[in-house]
């Protein structure tokens, strides 16, 4: 009777949670899916990152010479270098260059300061060259354009023994006179239409020589190797083409050759460091040497306001000591300079005759 009670009860209740949709904990039966791929293996992933601490890397002791400064400091626009007019003037023979101007001294000075240094009892180099380190203003006319890297050659009015004198000169020229006016001037090889050929057949190497020149009447037959010269062809523009051999070889040979640099950074400033003579030459000889080459760098100024040499140093071998010069004197005057002087010297007369 008992078993037979419990039965019929069970069943109501069953029918009574089934009918109304009920879920009970007790008569329902649950199942336990397996997941969707990949569910399980990304929150193991998730816990795996939320354990993970971010490790700090400890720098140890580093000596000073291991330091790298260039990330310690930034870089310091070169301009600002060049004008210390808001310093203080000097007024001893001993200061502080931190906090006073620069001195500013002649090329005679200058030159005969380098000489003492070099002198046999002191650093025994009594012909070292002579550098001059100039700084330019490389803006152009017009925003963000500047001058871009270039070398130039330029004949000096004395020739001096330097590193870069034994040059390559390969001189093109059909008649007699201009062929043995280059090899007199230096030239290391010397033709006409016979190098031309050569160089056709691949028996000669133009890359093997420094600069190529050549005379005018012999032009028509290089057009022949114009694909072979390609950019070292020889042009007017360039001064590698000429009447006169012994001028152009004399040029490319023993010319001073300067480069201007621009800045990585600050496009604005470019410089030129170059030799132009040695210790042991006359005083006049590096004057003028000097002065052509001061002005052949003035003659690429670009149309901009403001000067294009903003300073020149004369350096030397050996030694870091740098003295700066004053090279106003050693420039070409422009028109209107010119004519401000003689408007000037005319009002000087004009009161000299009224007094």
């Amino acid at each position: 009777m008992l078993s037979c009670w419990l039965t019929n009860s069970l069943r109501t209740i069953y029918n009574y949670n089934v009918g109304y949709n009920i879920c009970s904990d007790i008569f329902m039966q649950t199942r336990n899916y397996a997941a969707r791929k990949g569910t399980r293996e990304r929150k193991r992933l998730k816990l795996q990152k939320r354990k993970v601490k971010a490790v700090v890397e400890k720098v140890g002791f580093q000596p000073v010479r291991k330091i790298d400064k260039s990330k310690l400091k930034t870089e310091v626009d070169p301009r600002k270098l060049i004008d210390d007019s808001w310093k203080s003037k000097t007024i001893d023979n001993v200061w502080i260059a931190k906090y006073h101007q620069k001195p500013v001294y002649s090329l005679k000075e200058a030159i005969q300061f380098h000489r003492e240094t070099h002198h046999p009892t002191m650093c025994n180099k009594p012909d070292a060259a002579v550098i001059a380190f100039i700084d330019l203003n490389m803006q152009r006319q017009g925003k963000k354009k500047y001058i871009e890297k270039f070398t130039k050659l330029v004949k000096t009015p004395y020739i001096f023994r330097n590193n870069d004198t034994e040059r390559k000169i390969l001189a093109f020229c059909k008649n007699g006179k201009g062929q043995e006016d280059a090899r007199n001037a230096g030239a290391t090889e010397v033709g006409g239409i016979d190098l031309i050929k050569r160089i056709q057949n691949g028996t000669l190497n133009a890359k093997d020589y420094n600069y190529i020149v050549a005379h005018s009447d012999i032009l028509t037959d290089l057009l022949l190797i114009r694909g072979i010269l390609k950019r070292r062809f020889p042009n007017l523009a360039y001064g590698s083409l000429s009447n006169n051999m012994t001028t152009v070889v004399k040029r490319f040979k023993y010319g001073i050759m300067y480069t201007i640099l621009p800045h990585s950074t600050f496009k604005e400033y470019g410089s030129i460091n170059v030799t132009f003579g040695l210790l042991d030459m006359k005083m006049e000889e590096l004057e003028e040497n000097f002065s052509v080459l001061i002005k052949d760098i003035e003659s690429v100024k670009p149309k901009s306001d403001g000067s294009f040499i903003e300073r020149v140093e004369i350096r030397s071998e050996l030694t870091r000591e740098s003295f700066k010069i004053d090279c106003q004197n050693y420039l070409s005057k422009t028109v209107e300079e010119e004519t401000e002087e003689q408007e000037q010297e005319k009002d000087e007369t004009s009161v000299i005759e009224m007094h």
